[in-house]
């Protein structure tokens, strides 16, 4: 603790005569789309004759610092339209900018908004930011856009099953991925079962994926930060976008309430599997099958020094047959307000609010549900000293309710299962420095000092090794149960070789305070989130990282190669036979141990052009070793992928059409399989070596999409998407089990179980 506080002091010091310098004034302002008002994240605002320049923030903002002289300050974002300012500056002074976009059509497929070569000059690494227009060219099941499946095509990011939206990072589980949607956190981002991702592509702005290297701002999971930011809504006109798909539609609404100073967005999605099911007499009329989502946004901008955002989220999925019927949904709302205290000085506060429930209903006589619900206070600042130091600090605190699960059966009190809830509160306090030491060397370096509460009331118990209660204290209500802090330090250095070549190297440090108790690799809706405990300690994860970036012909082509290890303390596994779902002590059933993470990530892309896309490979391995498991000697994670292989390419055909394709290839996941069987008590049981000790077979598939755009008019254009899911009809593996043979009842034969063939679909947008 004092050594943190004498590095605060330190900086504080650098701070204040950093700042103090002399004949030293500001230009600031924000950064936006003529066309909708929509505040333009990645702007880049530079002196032409220096190059000296920064970018705009979350939310358009930009602060120049410069010596008493005159500038002709550069306006850019990719796709628009450059503006110049001449600048005489003598006092600090406010310029807000509005960019018109470009006509060139081409630009309208590139996957960064950044500055050419940003790539190379920025510090960070192990970081991809996607534009919405490349996620909507690409081919992805049954028509629907999702962002979740695009990032796993991106090296070190892979699927755990097919046509799933969880996803894995360097190795790391679905519960190492913190999700957040405008800064609220997101605890099951899929519908129906994991097939598609609850994101509505139309409502989205911004996608910005961390895998290492991660800015000390964000904590609370251990392997990557998905930070989604929705778009604001039009200022300028009212809008209407949407489209018809297969299984879904979709309908966007936006518009100004009061022309430059106000603005709303609205956007619905609903599936109708369920409808068409019931018209082909598939399904009785008493069956449910679908899902909806709902996006809301305000924005009031109060005056030059004051704007609030109000967005939320509310989704929910109904999915039954019969007399069995299951339902789970995700709410999110964020209320935020920027406030500049001066030119150089960006605060950002927020509250936030997020809840996840899930809940099944037999014959409407039993009726089961669970969840977790978090109230979160945010405070961001932003000290914009000078173009080559940018200070970053704030703190965060999130109050946890975790239900476990409460099982009610209508017809009688007597035989309910209701699981003590669990309260707990994660705090945390950051600093962060981004500054350029000299003209080839940067640094992005941190802390983040982390704090975990567990509160009563509650049981806290002590278990044996058959799992049994050995003693157990009671906690009255608010009384802490247990407490944790962690140390998080962060650290990302940038060798600039020259103007299109550097070599950067990356530490983190990261806590994650909250477990998700559950038996797959995808993520189901039956998964209960748990917090650190008496018995379960939190994960903590060291990551380091080495990479070498280079930019080819005219920054067209990007290059990169970068090297990982990651290890972990305190991560899980299960007891053979552990039951999960509604068990009071599920924490008896835990094991804890160590685990490690090592490989190689190779990524090719292809900018401008006609042609453009990327190729990624990861070669890695993920191992854990666990007292009580496999001998206490390492063996595979279920997310360990020798080879991940992706092949992205679009080629613009003409003005309206384009075509998108994408090529997948992965080593099949660890599993359990039994190795051999034997008789006890008159019955045949499976007999099992080693845990995650055999493969699933490899995995390939190819997908085509073809983007047409159609009529076009002053209040009205559209635009059709042709696809064909797994081209070549491969039948991947989903799952394999185990039989007796009929013909043969001595021997055991494996069942494999694939999902999908060749799917076609098409989808149909419009906007007016």
């Amino acid at each position: 603790m004092s050594r943190l506080i004498l590095i605060c002091a330190f900086f504080s010091l650098l701070f204040v005569l950093r700042a103090a310098e002399p004949n030293k004034l500001t230009i600031s302002g924000y950064v936006k789309d003529a066309v909708t008002g929509e505040y333009l994240i990645g702007a880049t605002v530079y002196d032409k004759e220096s190059f000296t320049g920064v970018a705009t923030n979350t939310y358009g903002f930009y602060s120049l610092t410069l010596p008493e002289e005159s500038y002709s300050i550069v306006y850019t974002f990719v796709g628009y339209n450059n503006i110049e300012k001449k600048v005489r500056l003598q006092e600090n002074i406010k310029i807000d900018i509005s960019l018109e976009p470009s006509d060139i059509k081409l630009d309208e497929v590139v996957i960064t908004s950044e500055r050419k070569n940003q790539n190379v000059i920025s510090t960070q690494m192990s970081v991809e930011t996607l534009e919405m227009t490349q996620i909507e060219k690409l081919p992805v099941l049954f028509g629907e856009k999702d962002i979740l499946k695009t990032i796993q095509l991106l090296p070190g990011i892979s699927t755990v099953s097919e046509g799933g939206n969880g996803f894995s990072v360097r190795g790391g589980s679905i519960d190492q991925n913190l999700i957040l949607l405008d800064e609220a956190p997101v605890y099951s981002a899929s519908h129906l079962m994991g097939f598609f991702s609850i994101f509505n592509a139309d409502v989205l702005k911004n996608i910005e994926v961390y895998k290492g290297g991660i800015p000390a701002n964000y904590g609370g999971r251990a392997s990557s930060v998905l930070d989604i930011a929705m778009r604001d809504g039009n200022s300028q006109k009212l809008v209407a976008t949407g489209g018809l798909g297969l299984i879904s539609s979709r309908l966007t609404v936006e518009g100004p309430i009061v022309n430059d100073k106000s603005s709303f967005i609205l956007s619905g999605r609903r599936s109708y599997l369920d409808l068409v099911a019931k018209g082909a007499d598939l399904v009785d009329n008493a069956a449910k099958l679908y899902f909806y989502d709902l996006n809301a946004k305000l924005y009031y901008k109060i005056d030059d020094e004051n704007r609030i955002y109000l967005s939320g989220y509310f989704g929910q999925d109904d999915f039954g047959f019969g007399e069995v019927g299951m339902g789970w949904g995700n709410t999110t709302t964020t209320l935020r307000w920027n406030h500049l205290f001066s030119s150089r000085l960006f605060s950002n506060t927020s509250f936030i609010y997020s809840k996840y429930n899930y809940g099944f209903v037999v014959d409407e006589k039993i009726d089961m549900s669970s969840g977790i619900v978090d109230y979160g206070l945010k405070q961001d600042l932003s000290f914009y000293i000078n173009p080559d130091l940018t200070v970053r600090f704030g703190w965060n605190s999130v109050y946890h309710i975790f239900n476990p699960g409460e099982l009610i059966y209508q017809e009688s009190n007597t035989n309910e299962i209701v699981l003590d809830k669990k309260k707990a509160l994660e705090s945390a306090l950051y600093f962060s420095n981004e500054q350029k030491i000299v003209d080839k060397i940067s640094l992005d370096y941190g802390v983040r000092f982390s704090m975990f509460n567990q509160f009563g009331s509650g049981w806290a118990n002590v278990y044996n090794d058959d799992n049994a209660v050995v003693s157990s204290e009671y906690y009255e209500n608010g009384k802490i149960m247990q407490n944790y802090f962690a140390f998080e330090p962060r650290l990302a250095v940038n060798f600039i070789l020259s103007h299109n070549s550097s070599v950067k190297a990356s530490y983190n440090r990261m806590s994650q305070y909250l477990h998700l108790m559950s038996n797959s690799t995808s993520g189901q809706p039956t998964d209960t989130w748990m917090p650190s405990s008496t018995n379960i300690k939190p994960l903590l994860v060291n990551q380091m990282a080495l990479g070498h970036f280079r930019n080819f012909f005219n920054n067209q082509y990007e290059f990169s190669i970068e090297a990982y290890y990651k290890r972990l303390q305190n991560i899980t596994d299960y007891k053979d036979g552990a039951n999960i779902l509604l068990n009071e002590h599920i924490e008896s059933y835990i094991l804890q141990g160590e685990g490690r993470s090592m490989g190689g990530e190779f990524y090719l892309k292809k900018r401008r052009g006609k042609l453009t896309g990327w190729v990624s490979y990861t070669l890695s391995k993920s191992e854990n070793k666990i007292p009580k498991i496999n001998d206490y000697k390492w063996y595979p994670s279920k997310l360990d992928k020798t080879h991940d292989i992706s092949v992205v390419g679009s080629y613009q055909l003409s003005k309206k059409l384009s075509l998108s394709a994408t090529w997948i290839f992965y080593t099949g996941n660890a599993v359990t399989f039994p190795s051999g069987k034997y008789e006890y008590g008159g019955t045949t049981r499976p007999y099992y070596t080693e845990r995650n000790g055999y493969r699933m077979p490899d995995y390939h598939r190819l997908d085509f999409n073809l983007h047409w755009v159609g009529a076009k008019t002053r209040r009205f254009q559209s635009s059709w998407d042709f696809s064909i899911y797994n081209v070549y009809n491969r039948h991947n593996a989903y799952t394999i089990t185990f039989r007796e043979n009929e013909d043969h009842p001595n021997s055991t034969e494996a069942v494999k179980l694939s999902l999908f063939g060749i799917i076609p679909s098409v989808t149909w947008n419009f906007k007016f």
